[in-house]
């Protein structure tokens, strides 16, 4: 992610206004959710590996396109192509890592792993966006360019995975079988439900605050652009080093402890940020990093404890669906609200919203775990 750090001043160098970026985004979040739920009953019933190889190719396409796009409408088509790539990732890859642990044998060692996976992947962010910095000194396009190269690196990664075996003579392929797992997702399976809702609620959080308000916010405070390239690795830093020990921190606290931390620190970030203006709310943006990286992998965990692994991949894909559900609607307002009034209303708005949302999901998500005493 070379580029990630200097999104938003990429954006606003090629002519958009912040109103734009923020529907841009929505579309991106709007082209996975197409096909969210579809490609993850897809990998249930093709397999993980294929529907990922799919997944990298589209991703080198989409980061191609960006390379050459000067305007909206290029932004658009290169965030749909990534949007469909990213459907077709996203829980085909949590639901690979499952499977190969409980065929090992090692499937309690879940969150363990899923930490391990999120802490290299922000290793490798921090590392992108320090050179990343390096590359932005050339233009704010050059990042691109050379992520389109990176991106390409993961067609032959995806080829080399090796999927264990697992029954799915039970699947038919067919749209009314894709409704049938929603609908046990979302509606049958209490349990299933209050975790997926919780798990999205606090997701599009966490992505709502990475990807439409860091830089913009850091832009407000007037920090130089060549600290983006470090102050987005330190915080990337943050996430995977916290998401190692996720685990061990959740053994400690135990589930309920662990949820109600997770659903007061995260909204509770964007009301702070939204009242301190200055260097100070770096210290904030870190103490929500912390939490993001905590709160990542045992939400998925949760979720993998009460899904069968034929249909793993369809219900990780029915959380990203409403996380993207989520955020295709609050980062327009976002957007409208920055350019409307300020940035920090915005915040403050958005943050009261998911604090209402999320503590409805936890005290439902409660209630069950105290009928069935698992806390």
């Amino acid at each position: 992610m070379l580029f990630m750090p200097f999104m938003i001043p990429f954006y606003e160098d090629n002519g958009l206004t912040y109103s734009q970026i923020a529907i841009l985004k929505a579309i991106y979040s709007i082209s996975i959710v197409v096909l969210e739920i579809p490609s993850g009953y897809l990998a249930d019933v093709l397999g993980r590996k294929k529907t990922l190889i799919i997944g990298t190719i589209l991703g080198f396409i989409g980061f191609f396109t960006y390379s050459i796009s000067y305007g909206l409408i290029g932004f658009i088509i290169a965030e749909i192509i990534l949007g469909f790539g990213q459907s077709l990732i996203s829980g085909a890859d949590s639901a690979i890592l499952y499977d190969t642990l409980d065929d090992l044998g090692k499937k309690d060692e879940y969150t363990k792993y899923e930490g391990r996976v999120i802490s290299i992947g922000n290793l490798s962010e921090t590392l992108a966006g320090i050179a990343g910095g390096i590359l932005v000194g050339i233009s704010l396009r050059f990042p691109y360019i050379v992520q389109t190269g990176v991106a390409f690196i993961a067609i032959p990664a995806a080829l080399t995975l090796i999927e264990p075996d697992r029954k799915t003579s039970a699947l038919n392929f067919g749209f009314k079988y894709i409704l049938r797992i929603v609908k046990d997702s979302l509606y049958d399976n209490r349990a299933l439900r209050w975790n997926i809702l919780h798990s999205s609620i606090i997701g599009a959080a966490t992505l709502t605050m990475a990807t439409l308000i860091v830089q913009k916010y850091l832009l407000l405070i007037e920090i130089p652009l060549f600290y983006f390239g470090i102050i987005w690795p330190v915080l990337n830093l943050t996430v995977g080093a916290v998401a190692l020990f996720a685990y061990k921190i959740e053994a400690k606290f135990k589930k309920t402890n662990s949820l109600i931390l997770i659903t007061i620190f995260i909204p509770l970030g964007y009301i702070a940020l939204s009242q301190v203006v200055g260097y100070w709310g770096l210290l904030i943006l870190f103490i929500f990093y912390v939490f993001r990286g905590f709160a990542t992998p045992i939400l998925k965990d949760y979720i993998n404890q009460l899904c069968n692994s034929d249909v793993r991949a369809t219900v990780l894909s029915v959380r990203n669906f409403v996380i993207r559900i989520f955020f295709a609607i609050i980062g327009p307002f976002v957007g409208w609200q920055t350019d409307k009034f300020s940035l920090e209303s915005a915040i403050l708005l958005t943050g009261i919203i998911f604090l209402v949302v999320a503590g409805f999901t936890l005290v439902m998500q409660l209630r069950f775990l105290k009928t069935n005493g698992s806390q």
